[in-house]
């Protein structure tokens, strides 16, 4: 447990803690603090760059069924097993990919156990029946919000502006399941976003653009909109939370690790 010190800051109270460490200026400023304005308050030391969600996931069958077919067609395609269940195998799955393989190999084989997950016959169907249109792409946002919620939690559709007109094509994921659970950028960024935008685009024709906000976890699906290339996309240069779960240390962001792997490789 620790002290800090509550400061009024324009109209919000602001927790700044008692010890020294870095403050991001643009936003907090340290002042003086007298002996009459203290107000202490105990709380946990930080642990982590983000506070973990109180939502209890209660799956039923329809999800266990989905999240243990993904995770046996991860594991299909690595050829590499575990004997965790539920959303822990698929998370184990989803780990044994990011530290045996570089960046490329990853993206690759996750496209690779998503259509192995998902039948051809039925993709190319529904690739033929949703040619680029509003009542496609908000067909996908609600599709993704009713049938993905076992993947990346709860979801909203949301409206924004696509070439002048308003559409209801953007999923914003609450706080994503997925990243929750790796509490890893890089991981984020390789086995879900580029997978994810590759295989819906060549299988579906859809672009889908995935903006994740690693602050607060949430997460936005953009369809009918392309992704920027890898070299430019904010979601690349973010650097990996304190507490990533993968055993190794970081010295340095998940994305930059990748990238020395694939040139050593």
């Amino acid at each position: 447990m620790e002290a800090n010190v509550v400061v009024p800051y324009q109209s919000f109270s602001t927790v700044l803690s008692m010890r020294n460490r870095k403050i991001n200026t643009n936003y907090y400023k340290y002042k003086k603090i007298s002996s009459c304005s203290i107000c202490c308050v105990l709380t946990k030391p930080l642990t982590s760059s983000h506070n973990h969600s109180n939502y209890v996931y209660k799956d039923n069958w329809f999800d266990h069924l989905a999240i243990n077919h993904l995770s046996q067609s991860i594991q299909a395609t690595t050829g590499l097993r575990n004997n965790k269940s539920g959303y822990e195998g698929l998370v184990e799955a989803a780990r044994v990919v990011y530290v045996n393989f570089n960046s490329t190999h990853q993206v690759n084989l996750v496209v690779e156990a998503l259509q192995r997950a998902f039948p051809k016959p039925i993709l190319s169907l529904l690739k033929m029946l949703l040619p680029q249109s509003k009542w496609a792409r908000e067909y996908c946002a609600a599709f993704t919000k009713v049938f993905f919620a076992w993947l990346v939690g709860p979801c909203e559709v949301k409206e924004s502006e696509f070439n002048g007109r308003r559409e209801n094509n953007v999923v914003h994921i609450k706080k994503c399941r997925f990243l929750e659970e790796i509490n890893c950028v890089g991981m984020c960024t390789n086995l879900c976003k580029m997978p994810s935008q590759l295989f819906i685009k060549d299988t579906l024709g859809m672009p889908v653009n995935m903006v994740p906000n690693f602050d607060d976890m949430s997460c936005e699906m953009i369809f009918g909109q392309d992704p920027p290339p890898p070299d430019t996309d904010p979601a690349f240069i973010q650097p990996c939370y304190k507490l990533c779960k993968l055993s190794n240390k970081h010295l340095r962001d998940c994305n930059s690790q990748m990238k020395k792997k694939d040139v050593e490789s």
